[in-house]
């Protein structure tokens, strides 16, 4: 046996961290879900099993990092029971202040240290010199999702937890540790103590998520990006405005297929495991308006910059004015959140302008705030045109690492279009565009449709179920372009 080759296995390689759609993962969750199928009647060491797998998961994925996991775990867990006790009002707001303080001390140490010291820097004409700081993948997902915990001690929507195993089942739970979606802990911890019941339809759903996740990820979401989107945002001024047009479409359905085919896979593991996440995307490119879009893009972020940012600022409780304002600054530390660069500030301030917009249009022109148009009607196809292209645009700033080269991209596309070599474009791109149509293509398929096909999978046997996933595999297999690509939200 060569030990050095399995030890190499087992140890954290920065080039390799662990993700969903590799083969040593897949390797390991068979042999993780025979432990656990053996140890279903055993509440303790299964618990117990599930922390230390979920910690090596994390391991794999960050190294010695997963101490700081450990450290919001401890923290939280305590403060959490401090806050629950308290005599004082005052003495509860300190407490909770110390624990969000925490989670957003680690934020702003590791992932906007050098972001705030340049910026600073540049206003008072310094000479900060950036240090190299690891960013701990999905630091950002675990600190919001203990820090929902916590603040929802304070505000007595729930009971804080008495045993620590259970609180750090809850915070490190592997399926959704490292890029969501963010699970609250009044949905997830009163499943951790609930009998163990993992019936065929979840099997049989989870299944079939995971298929839908690895379809999306690895062969939609890798091949164009690879193959396509990748090359024209490295070097956009090198290529035609149409090229640069489609660029950003296909990044569009790139960033969505992988993230909502993690999300997938999460849920789909996590039903395989007995347990219920909430769905985190629901075809946000069907949206008539951008305040559906944040209904259905990224549902537990969303929701929890709402519950805990917008609602804290006072939400719209204030007047319009002040209610525009606090839509603008939830989405401007939404577009922070996602990294730690002016870019994704205009990424989340155009969200916001765009919140602001509909909510005035929606005053002004309509009586019935909360109308919504025929699914059938001009007006709302018209709409989701329009939020298509704005989103679209948006993720220009989203997806280019500096301003430059989000100007030579609108540059393109609006001086230098070049119509006339769409058709070579596509040609030479055929597999890439089969694909972008194809992905388009699902997500804007009825929902009668997408239910049909759910409901017909679910009806095979676990044996076919099971020989789907391998031919999928398979073909993963056949068009990967070279190495297994990361999640792009690893990197949030």
């Amino acid at each position: 046996m060569d030990f050095e080759k399995l030890k190499s296995l087992f140890s954290y390689n920065p080039s390799e961290p662990m993700l969903f759609n590799s083969g040593l993962f897949l390797f390991l969750f068979l042999a993780f879900i025979i432990a656990y199928t053996a140890l279903k009647n055993r509440f303790t060491p299964r618990v117990i099993f599930v922390i230390l797998f979920s910690y090596f998961f994390y391991y794999k994925s960050s190294g010695i990092y997963f101490i700081l996991l450990i450290i919001v775990t401890l923290c939280d867990f305590f403060l959490g029971q401090a806050i629950h006790k308290a005599k004082s009002e005052s003495l509860r707001k300190l407490l909770v202040i110390i624990s969000i303080s925490i989670g957003i001390g680690m934020l702003a140490y590791f992932k906007y240290f050098n972001f705030f010291g340049t910026t600073i820097s540049s206003i008072i004409g310094g000479n900060f010199q950036p240090t190299d700081i690891f960013l701990p993948v999905g630091i950002s997902f675990f600190t919001f999702q203990s820090l929902s915990y916590t603040i929802d001690v304070y505000r007595r929507n729930i009971e804080p937890l008495n045993k620590i195993l259970d609180y750090a089942f809850f915070v490190s739970f592997f399926p959704q540790l490292v890029a969501g979606p963010i699970v609250r802990a009044r949905d997830f911890i009163p499943q951790i103590r609930k009998p163990l019941q993992i019936t065929n339809e979840m099997i049989g759903m989870g299944i079939y998520l995971i298929i839908c996740g690895l379809f999306k990820k690895a062969i939609i979401s890798d091949y164009i990006g690879v193959n396509f989107v990748d090359r024209i945002f490295d070097n956009p001024s090198l290529y035609s405005g149409i090229e640069n047009l489609l660029g950003v479409y296909g990044y569009g359905l790139q960033i969505y297929c992988d993230f909502s085919g993690y999300s997938d896979m999460a849920i789909g593991i996590a039903l395989l495991l007995g347990f219920h996440f909430n769905i985190n995307f629901d075809s946000p490119y069907k949206s008539a308006n951008v305040t559906e879009f944040w209904r259905r893009w990224h549902i537990s972020l969303s929701s929890w910059l709402r519950d805990y940012l917008y609602i804290s600022l006072g939400g719209n409780r204030k007047g319009k004015i002040r209610t525009d304002v606090n839509l603008f600054i939830t989405m401007l530390i939404g577009g922070l959140w996602h990294g730690a660069s002016w870019n994704f500030v205009i990424w989340g301030g155009l969200h916001g302008i765009g919140l602001a917009v509909h909510k005035y249009f929606m005053s002004v022109f309509h009586k019935n705030k909360n109308a919504v148009s025929s699914t059938h009607s001009w007006q709302h196809w018209g709409g989701v045109l329009i939020t298509f292209h704005f989103v679209m645009l948006a993720w220009i700033f989203f997806r280019n690492p500096t301003l430059d080269a989000c100007k030579t991209v609108l540059s393109q596309i609006f001086t230098d279009m070049q119509f006339h070599i769409l058709p070579q474009v596509i040609m030479g791109y055929k597999l890439v565009f089969i694909l972008i149509f194809i992905g388009y293509l699902l997500h804007f398929m009825p929902l009668r449709i997408e239910n049909y096909v759910k409901r017909q999978f679910l009806t095979l046997p676990l044996l076919a179920k099971a020989a789907a996933m391998v031919v999928l595999i398979y073909f993963i297999v056949q068009i990967k372009s070279g190495d297994v690509q990361p999640f792009i939200y690893f990197q949030f």
